[in-house]
């Protein structure tokens, strides 16, 4: 049993079953398709990530820039 409750006679089962809707000359070019999009999924999220860091960093600059300008209107 494979992970995901999903045996081996089921995983034939629908293999065969994409092979008969695809046909043997486009399961290449949906094999492609489908690891490209994975790809891009891929790298949007760790963009995202990237991109939540950065806003993360900025907040914290006008936090502090912040901070600073209260503490230089209190000693005022």
């Amino acid at each position: 049993m494979l992970p995901g409750g999903i045996s081996m006679t089921e995983l034939i089962i629908i293999l065969a079953v994409i092979l008969l809707l695809f046909g043997a000359g486009r399961l290449p070019e949906a094999g492609k398709a489908l690891g490209e999009g994975i790809r891009n999924f891929r790298k949007a999220l760790s963009g995202e990530m990237e991109n939540v860091k950065e806003v993360k960093a900025e907040d914290l600059k006008e936090e502090e820039k912040e901070k600073k300008e209260e503490k230089q209107e209190v000693k005022a």
